[in-house]
């Protein structure tokens, strides 16, 4: 692909992604911050894991957006009798006495886990080679899973008897930790009027297959100067106890800190945050600045993670300054003595 064809792509992708969001918003009323993250997981080749009570639509939101994608979607329902077969796919013997490898509901571009704490650890590592390298092995062999590929994940907070609580390892494959919470008063109030009166609404893809892995390429071919990709560094050394860079504080209320898979999450995720952001022609990101860093909110502790953290950094285009943020599940921050960079260029 040529830099023109990527300047094209990147000049596009606001409208596209717009668009997107807009059929999506047809069905689901509010949780807007959830939609831009699922975006912004697409967008970097990335997998979300989304946690809310039940009845707040998660296994609908994901539905909406694989309809809005046009992609192939499977869903998968985690249940204690799961077994990794029933998501890999496993061989059967045909009519020629011949065994013949059935593909699972892995092998889709979208595939739904819902409520996978709901399942024991075995099966819930099937997930784990197919959303770290986007392959399965089974039956002696290696396959690619269909491009593009990515893991939309619920889990349910409460009623935690009887469930399995992800190991890190496998939260660390999930490039966000998205929390859904109630709509606000009047989007409840619309959330009832939509599905108690009036007719179904039908969701339109907006996006085809290609257009999605243009999207994908062209955010990897984003440039990104070395400021900002010491400023991710330095964020992700800061939580490490005992170690060179570590933060005062990591050392003494952390056990282990974010590993370098948490710096690249972070520049990817703002890239994508760029790209969707960049207003045509302009190439610019809202007028705003942010000194230092900020933590805007952080979750329930799990073992040595925080499950939620929202970082803020300024990052600016030719000719403006602007506030890019990174929300990733993978980073454990509770410091603040990090100094952002005051001006930073991104040329396209």
């Amino acid at each position: 692909m040529t830099n023109e064809e990527i300047i094209s792509i990147l000049e596009n992708a606001p409208v596209k992604l717009q668009a997107f969001k807009s059929e999506v918003g047809k069905i689901i009323i509010g949780q807007e911050e959830a939609v831009d993250l699922i975006t912004m997981s697409i967008l970097c080749q990335g997998h979300s894991l989304l946690v809310g009570v039940p009845g707040l639509a998660k296994t609908l939101l994901i539905t909406s957006v694989s309809q809005a994608l046009g992609l192939d979607f499977s869903r998968i329902q985690f249940t204690p009798d799961l077994m990794p077969s029933d998501i890999t796919g496993t061989e059967v013997l045909n009519a020629q006495r011949e065994f013949i490898f059935h593909k699972g509901p892995v092998f889709s571009n979208v595939v739904l886990a819902d409520e996978i704490n709901r399942t024991p650890p075995k099966t819930q590592a099937a997930l784990l080679e197919a959303m770290q390298e986007k392959k399965v092995s089974a039956a002696g062999k290696t396959m690619d899973l269909p491009k593009p590929f990515f893991v939309l994940a619920t889990q349910n907070p409460i009623e935690q008897e009887g469930t399995y609580p992800l190991p890190e390892a496998q939260l660390d494959r999930f490039l966000f930790n998205i929390f859904v919470d109630y709509p606000a008063l009047e989007e409840e109030r619309a959330v009832v009027r939509a599905t108690t009166i009036g007719s179904s609404v039908i969701v339109n893809p907006v996006l085809s297959s290609k257009e999605v892995l243009d999207l994908q390429f062209a955010l990897r071919a984003m440039p990104v100067t070395d400021a900002v990709v010491e400023y991710a560094v330095e964020l992700a050394r800061k939580t490490r106890p005992g170690k060179e860079g570590g933060s005062t504080v990591a050392d003494t209320y952390f056990s282990w800190g974010a590993g370098p898979r948490a710096s690249q999450n972070m520049v990817l995720a703002a890239k994508a945050l760029a790209m969707m952001h960049l207003f045509l022609n302009h190439l610019t990101f809202p007028n705003q600045t942010v000194s230092g860093l900020q933590i805007v909110t952080f979750e329930e502790c799990l073992g040595p993670w925080f499950q939620k953290c929202l970082f803020l950094m300024n990052v600016s285009a030719p000719g403006s300054k602007g506030l890019c943020f990174c929300f990733c599940s993978s980073f454990v921050l509770f410091f603040s003595n990090v100094s952002a960079p005051g001006s930073i260029s991104a040329h396209f």
